[in-house]
C-alpha cells in the first residue's frame, strides 16, 4: 500500500511562492541602489588609486549579479513541473546560490593577490576619495541589506545575495576605516590591508553557501534533521516493526521530502499507521511531501523480502520497549 503526501501548497517547502512577488520587488529595488553607485565608485576609485575601492567596486558587480541571477532563478523555480521535470525547476535557485558562492571565493583569491602585491609595493593613495566614498557606499549597502534582509532567507537563492550585499558592507566598513588611516596618517598599505580583511570575510561567506547549496545537491538531510534519530522514532510508533529504506531529502532549500518502506504487524491498520506517521513527520520535522510505503510484515508482496537491495540501515521497534503511543494509536487488536 503506498501512501502520498497532501496536495502542493499544503505545507512546508511551498509557500514560499506566495511572498515569491515580494521577494522579486525588494530585491529588485536592491539591485537598482547597488547599479547606480556602483558606476560612481569605479571612476572615483581609479581617480584615487584605491585598490580598496576597486575591490569594493568590483564586488558590488558580483553583487548586481548575484541579485539579477537569484531574480532569474525565481522565475524559472516556480515554473510547475512538465515533462521529466517532475519536481520542476526548484533547484535553479541552489545553482545560483551555487555560482554565487563560487563567485565570491574567486573574487577572495584574486584580491589577496592584489592586496599582498600592494603590501610589497603600496601604490599612492588618496585616502579622502576613499573615506568619503566608502562612507557614501555604507549608507548605499545598509539600504540594500536591509531590502534583501526582509526577503525570504530560507531559500539559498535569497541567501546567496544577501551575503554578497552584507559582505559588500563589512568591505565599506573596512574601506572607510582604511581611507581615513591613509588620510590622516598617510600609511598607504592600511589600503591593502583593508582589502585582505575583505577578501576573508568573502572566502567565509562562499564557502558557507557552497556547502549549504552542496549539501542540497548531494540530497543530503536538512540541517536539523538526523535520519537514524527519525527513523528510530519512525520504528517506535504503534504497529509498526520495521522502517527501511528511509531516503529524506531537500528537493530545495525549505522543501524537505521523504521517502521510505514501512512493515506494520499482523494486526495494524495500514492506512492508519501511514497516517500516524504522516502526521508525525508533518508535525515535528515539517515534512509535509513524503511517500510511504506501507506492509503487512507477513504480506508476500511486501515482508521482509520486499527490498532485495534495501537501501540504508534498518530501523526494527526494540523487543520489550514500548512504542510510542503519543498522538493517534493506529492498532486495531
Amino acid at each position: 500500500m503506498t501512501g502520498e503526501d497532501a496536495p502542493a501548497g499544503h505545507g512546508h517547502g511551498h509557500g514560499h511562492a506566495v511572498s515569491a512577488g515580494a521577494d522579486r520587488r525588494l530585491l529588485t529595488a536592491a539591485l537598482a541602489l547597488i547599479l547606480a553607485y556602483m558606476s560612481g565608485e569605479v571612476v572615483i576609485g581609479f581617480a584615487a588609486g584605491s585598490l580598496a575601492l576597486i575591490t569594493d567596486a568590483a564586488h558590488m558587480m558580483t553583487d548586481a549579479f548575484a541579485i539579477a541571477l537569484a531574480l532569474v532563478a525565481m522565475r524559472i523555480a516556480v515554473r510547475p513541473p512538465k515533462g521529466g521535470y517532475t519536481f520542476g525547476l526548484r533547484r535553479a535557485e541552489i545553482l545560483s546560490a551555487q555560482l554565487n558562492g563560487l563567485t565570491l571565493i574567486l573574487l577572495a583569491v584574486y584580491f589577496v593577490y592584489e592586496g599582498v602585491r600592494r603590501l610589497v609595493d603600496p601604490p599612492a593613495v588618496e585616502g579622502q576619495f576613499v573615506f568619503w566614498t566608502a562612507v557614501a557606499g555604507i549608507a548605499v549597502n545598509i539600504a540594500a541589506t536591509v531590502l534583501i534582509s526582509r526577503a525570504d532567507r530560507r531559500s539559498l537563492n535569497v541567501e546567496g545575495a544577501f551575503q554578497h550585499i552584507l559582505n559588500d558592507l563589512f568591505a565599506f566598513i573596512s574601506t572607510a576605516v582604511a581611507g581615513l588611516v591613509v588620510w590622516t596618517t598617510g600609511f598607504a598599505r592600511a589600503d591593502a590591508i583593508a582589502s585582505l580583511v575583505v577578501a576573508a570575510l568573502m572566502f567565509k561567506a562562499g564557502y558557507g553557501l557552497l556547502r549549504d547549496a552542496g549539501r542540497v545537491l548531494m540530497e543530503a538531510a536538512p540541517a536539523g534533521i538526523d535520519p537514524s534519530e527519525l527513523g528510530a522514532r519512525l520504528a517506535g510508533r504503534p504497529c509498526v516493526e520495521e522502517v527501511h529504506d528511509l531516503h529524506v531529502w531537500e528537493v530545495s532549500s525549505g522543501y524537505p521530502a521523504l521517502s521510505a518502506h514501512v512493515l506494520v504487524d499482523t494486526q495494524g491498520d495500514c492506512h492508519a499507521v501511514r497516517r500516524d506517521l504522516q502526521e508525525l513527520l508533518r508535525d515535528s520535522y515539517g515534512i509535509t511531501h513524503t511517500t510511504l510505503e506501507v506492509d503487512h510484515v507477513d504480506d508476500p508482496s511486501g515482508g521482509h523480502g520486499h527490498c532485495d537491495d534495501a537501501h540504508g540501515p534498518r530501523h526494527v521497534a526494540e523487543a520489550g520497549e514500548p512504542h510510542d503511543h503519543a498522538g493517534t494509536a493506529p492498532c486495531d487488536h
